[in-house]
């Protein structure tokens, strides 16, 4: 096991998701003592934990309710003796619209679930992090670095966001604290699955034609490619390494 893990335990926020749960599983695969949350989808929580032979514990969270996120994070410090790194790949199914499509009420619950839900973990993990001289890895989007058109609810969150985990990496260093994020491209699980699906999708095969135009390598990622990166950044191979947005997007930003 990574000596950066041997204290405490690794936290996944949304990891009955597809990113999540796959980085769940790397984490696991690696004998690295994992604890996940779901919000909805509990059914998705218990298969994971049983293709993990039962060894990773899940917990329901809700990460807008501050109370509810200070109340789990204390226990989950508690009962694993720390927390060594919180990894956030929760998820939603941000809908696609235009700016000009938007109204202020969506605007306000897409800020509240992401942005508000993202800075009460940050508040009440900051002192077990501190404690571990653990680590933060986000998991954000690759418009961060090329913006795509109807994206705006999902890019402008993450990048107040971005910005806050540059803010942390510079703030809590001298605190042994490290964080970063992975900008995600299009990847091949989870809600973008849902997304594709629904009726009257945005994601139609011009966008697809059209988003295949713009990467390096011709196809989606993989979830297991995002944990891959997920687990280095988390790591001890990563010990010099903070303050930095990596995208994992088969070269979209380029």
């Amino acid at each position: 096991m990574d000596k950066q893990f041997s204290k405490g335990c690794v936290l996944i926020i949304g990891g009955s998701g597809g990113v999540g749960a796959a980085c769940v599983e790397r984490f696991y695969r690696e004998k690295v003592k994992v604890v996940f949350t779901y919000n909805q989808n509990e059914q998705a929580a218990i298969e994971l934990r049983r293709s993990c032979n039962d060894e990773v514990d899940y917990f329901q969270l809700t990460c807008q309710d501050s109370k509810q996120v200070k109340d789990l994070l204390n226990k989950i410090a508690s009962q694993y003796q720390g927390i060594n790194t919180l990894i956030n790949a929760a998820g939603f199914n941000i809908p696609q619209k235009f700016i000009s499509e938007i109204t202020g009420a969506l605007w306000r619950k897409v800020i509240d679930e992401d942005v508000n839900g993202f800075f009460n973990l940050v508040e009440y993990s900051l002192p077990y992090l501190r404690e571990s001289m653990g680590s933060y890895v986000f998991i954000s989007s690759a418009g961060l670095f090329k913006y795509p058109p109807g994206d705006v609810l999902s890019v402008a969150p993450k990048a107040t966001i971005e910005h806050t985990i540059k803010g942390i990496a510079k703030e809590e260093g001298i605190n042994g604290i490290r964080a970063n994020s992975i900008a995600l491209g299009v990847i091949d699980t989870g809600i973008f699955h849902r997304l594709l699906n629904e009726d009257n999708t945005f994601f139609d095969e011009k966008w697809h034609e059209a988003v295949m135009n713009t990467l390096a390598q011709k196809r989606f990622g993989k979830a297991e490619e995002v944990a891959n990166t997920a687990y280095f950044l988390a790591s001890s191979q990563a010990s010099y390494i903070t303050g930095h947005c990596i995208p994992v997007d088969g070269g979209y930003h380029i």
